[in-house]
């Protein structure tokens, strides 16, 4: 069976198609082109914005002009992870895989975060038998890496009394609040200087890792391979001279890193005592996330010697600063049961150009000034390490409504269709719905998906039971609206 052939088919065959097109953030232009033809093809009003960001529009079913405007909203791009280094995710197609009850990728992100979204609100548009007032849907750009098309959208694009988030990972779940986020990105320069031709040069190697969103994830405390190189390497300097002539972990500012390497010299009477002290970190390290990370693999094998390396002050600096940077739940929230409501990513390390090194973090947290603390104390350890240190943009978090009107609406769709109340959360990670409440406070929002796993990740999967439910409390959401006057 394909991914086609799943029901529900009005909204699996769209889905299937979303999957062939290449989507990166940053580089839509081939799924914003689809979204343009799809809606040719199925009469619908289109447009877009300076930015990017796709609007389309249809009319009310005939008796329901007068409903509210509702505005189904997703984002275009995709998380992209591959155990395949050389997977062009740019030019190749995702491969899909119905796997049982889950759909997944044949070892790349599946895109089902946000493609299902995207797929369920184009299914909903086409749908000539839905029942609903005037209904609109906007699809934004580079929400993984910066949301871009969110903070940039044409206030146009956004004319609607109601939103409905399809950006959620949960079934029977429905949210009205998320985290706000800031990356803080570290800077290192260093001298280069000749490596030491009396040094015995290894590779370190941590790969395999589970990785995963660095919101939702967060508090499952799985292995950051960033980390895990520089407590080796810190443990290893306390003994011995280093010569580090290359480190690379980490991706994405939004995914717990799953791989990173660092190449590195010891003077030549220390090889066979490097080697015995990697042999008792792996085992500290096998114990220690042993059931939590079962396909975490560390590698140590000798390396060719490089021409040039980093400087030793810098490099002391660099192993200290990433050793001892914090990584993880910062605090729990008081509010709502289970929420993290404060964390940080130690997210990508990466040598750029002749001479500087690019350490990327991710804070998040549902206080604003949390989120700004965590950020500043990141900052601190940074910058006496020596980095220049720059703070993003940031995002805003979603305070929750709970007198929301959509949000009793969604719920009882949920709870007629299925017989369960959904439960009313939070999110740790971000959503667009706080910077659109920015430009229009009193637009009525909430989330809600079929249930997803590991997304950000080469393990992401879909439930596909998760999906029917998602698609028919949405149409059912749909339509208990197009019955209310504004």
């Amino acid at each position: 069976m394909t991914v086609k052939d799943l029901e529900p088919k009005e909204v699996f065959t769209i889905f299937d198609e979303i999957t062939k097109i290449p989507r990166p953030s940053k580089k839509e232009e081939k799924i914003r082109q689809y979204l343009l033809d799809f809606a040719a093809k199925h009469g619908i009003e289109v447009r877009t914005d300076a930015i990017g960001n796709v609007h389309m529009h249809v009319d009310a079913t005939p008796g329901h002009e007068n409903a509210p405007v509702v505005v189904l909203q997703g984002h275009m791009d995709m998380v992209c992870e591959s155990n395949d280094k050389s997977f062009d995710f740019e030019h190749n197609p995702i491969e899909t895989i119905v796997d049982g009850d889950w759909v997944r990728a044949n070892g790349t992100t599946l895109g089902a975060d946000n493609g299902i979204g995207v797929a369920a609100a184009l299914a909903a548009l086409s749908d000539k038998n839905l029942v609903h007032g005037p209904l609109n849907a906007l699809f934004t750009m580079d929400e993984e890496t910066g949301m871009t098309g969110a903070f940039n959208v044409e206030p146009s694009m956004l004319d609607g009394d109601i939103l409905i988030n399809l950006d959620s990972e949960d079934d029977a779940e429905i949210f009205v609040g998320c985290a706000g986020g800031v990356d803080t990105v570290c800077t290192f320069t260093y001298d280069r200087s000749m490596s030491p031709t009396d040094s015995h040069y290894f590779k370190m190697d941590v790969a395999g890792g589970q990785g995963g969103h660095s919101g939702g994830d967060i508090h499952l405390g799985r292995a950051n391979a960033n980390k895990l190189v520089a407590r080796f390497l810190w443990n290893l300097a306390q003994k011995y001279e280093i010569s580090l002539c290359s480190i690379d972990g980490g991706n994405l500012r939004n995914a717990i890193p799953r791989a990173a390497h660092a190449v590195f010299g010891v003077h030549t009477s220390h090889k066979e005592k490097v080697t015995a002290a990697f042999n008792k970190y792996v085992a500290e390290i096998e114990n220690e996330y042993a059931g939590l990370e079962p396909t975490l693999k560390l590698t140590l094998c000798t390396e060719e010697r490089p021409d040039v390396c980093v400087d030793s002050q810098t490099t002391r600096r660099l192993i200290e600063a990433i050793y001892s940077a914090p990584h993880g739940v910062i605090s729990m929230s008081r509010d709502i049961e289970g929420l993290v409501e404060t964390s940080t990513n130690l997210a990508s390390v990466k040598m750029k150009g002749e001479n500087q090194i690019v350490v990327t973090t991710s804070q998040r947290s549902s206080v604003e000034s949390r989120k700004w603390d965590i950020a500043n104390r990141v900052e601190a350890l940074f910058v006496l390490a020596g980095a220049e240190v720059k703070h993003g943009e940031g995002y805003p978090g979603w305070q929750p409504n709970m007198d929301s009107k959509i949000l009793h609406i969604a719920s009882d769709a949920y709870e007629e269709l299925y017989g369960v109340r959904p439960k009313v959360m939070a999110i740790h990670a971000g959503l667009e719905c706080g910077l659109f409440l920015q430009s229009h406070p009193h637009m009525d929002m909430v989330s809600f998906g079929p249930t997803l796993r590991d997304v950000h990740s080469p393990s992401e999967r879909m439930y596909i039971p998760a999906v029917e439910r998602f698609w028919g409390q949405l149409k059912l959401t749909i339509s208990k609206v197009a019955d209310l006057k504004k």
